[in-house]
């Protein structure tokens, strides 16, 4: 569990609830559905509108590592390849074939199937650096989803602020009505504005940092492999992981 994130939130709206408390306004006015349809869901389609479908589902598959982020136990990838590369050595790389099949993650998968058939160690590269650029490219394409929320939701919140005041302007004789329709207006600008810089850009930004994370991890391993499969010494190895963790 991020705390970090989840605390941040929380004080985010925090400070907002205490401080139109403290102004002397009650927490209901906050509490406008209207005013949360019309920004909401209107950024939400925008961004639908920009982003390919599949980017749009991946942006929201990946939200979750917002407060439970991927775990990168570098002991245990250290364990791995240490493991890897005596075996390699010891009893030759088709040892490696059951590792291969228990291994859950599909780019170093396909390194060690490659360092199994045989293929050259660039060649070994050349092909998985193919699957992490594209893997890279899509997760930063779901990433994007949040910042485009973040570039729409204001706007979409002055329009909800114009829709609230034409609505208004249409109830000028009925006084009861103004009320409603003031609220509204400036709701939804406080949404907007909201939702975009407290929820949806720290969002966009905190997945960039776990996407580099995620790639950093599959670029080690394809390295380590890749020097396994060339013969590289094991003193050497072992410096070329001690770079990625630093």
């Amino acid at each position: 569990m991020d705390w970090g994130s989840l605390i941040g939130l929380s004080l985010a709206v925090a400070a907002i609830l205490v401080g139109q408390s403290l102004e002397g306004g009650t927490l209901s006015s906050l509490l406008q559905p209207a005013a949360f349809i019309i920004v909401f869901f209107g950024t939400m389609g925008a961004v639908l509108l920009q982003s390919e479908f599949k980017h749009f589902i991946l942006g929201l598959k990946v939200l979750g590592w917002i407060l439970v982020p991927p775990k990168t136990d570098m002991q245990q990838i250290t364990r791995k390849i240490n493991l890897w590369t005596m075996l390699a050595r010891r009893e030759g790389v088709l040892m490696l074939e059951s590792h291969m099949n228990a291994e859950k993650d599909l780019v170093v998968k396909k390194a060690l199937r490659l360092m199994i058939d045989g293929i050259p160690p660039e060649k070994i590269r050349e092909i998985c650096n193919i699957e992490l650029d594209h893997y890279e490219a899509n997760l930063r394409n779901a990433a994007k989803v949040w910042d485009a929320a973040g570039g729409y939701a204001p706007t979409i919140g002055i329009i909800g602020a114009v829709l609230g005041l034409i609505h208004v302007m249409e109830n000028l004789s009925d006084p009861d009505m103004l009320g409603s329709g003031i609220a509204v207006a400036f709701v939804a600008t406080i949404y907007g504005v909201g939702f975009a810089n407290l929820v949806f850009l720290p969002i966009a930004y905190k997945l960039r940092r776990h996407i580099q994370n995620e790639v950093s991890r599959r670029e080690m391993m394809v390295d380590a492999i890749v020097a396994i499969a060339g013969g590289d010494p094991q003193r050497l190895l072992e410096d070329r992981m001690s770079g990625y963790k630093s």
